[in-house]
């Protein structure tokens, strides 16, 4: 997770929202993603879809079942679709979803594409929310300061 949580720090650092995603095969890190919707201005964009993408193309194959991905927050419904549909063995995540929106549990065990994935959830799970919540609190900031220069 510690490798997930510094590719949220770069996409802070790009300005999108900082989630970070790598994927892991006995126990290296073989692929990292981190959200560029923004940057890219891509819905797909998620750091959980890049670095999937990166190791289906590394290990030359769609179907990465001995592969861990570990992400900063609860997937949503789409980066569990591509867990799914890459056979991945088990989705660590650190910090939960508060809105509910993820359906992560009853995406891994609907047993879709005669598969499902384990999940684990709040792995280093403080951290991962502490970035989300800087990054936030950040922008609210911001937003109020354009909008007191703006009323001046």
């Amino acid at each position: 997770m510690k490798s997930a949580l510094k590719c949220a720090q770069k996409a802070f650092r790009e300005g999108e929202v900082p989630i970070g995603a790598v994927v892991v095969l006995d126990g290296k890190v073989i692929a990292r993603g981190h959200n560029r919707r923004t940057g890219r201005q891509i819905a797909t964009a998620h750091a959980e879809i890049e670095a999937i993408e990166k190791a289906c193309k590394k290990l030359r194959s769609w179907r990465i079942p001995e592969c861990d991905l570990y992400v900063t927050l609860e997937p949503c419904p789409m980066c569990m679709g591509a867990a799914l549909n890459a056979r991945i063995r088990k989705v660590y995540f650190g910090a939960y979803e508060d809105k509910g929106r993820s359906l992560t549990n009853e995406i891994a065990n609907a047993n879709l594409l005669n598969h499902k994935v384990e999940v684990e959830g709040g792995v280093m799970e403080e951290e991962c929310r502490a970035i989300l919540s800087a990054f936030f609190s950040e922008m609210r900031a911001r937003e109020k300061a354009k909008k007191e220069k703006i009323s001046q």
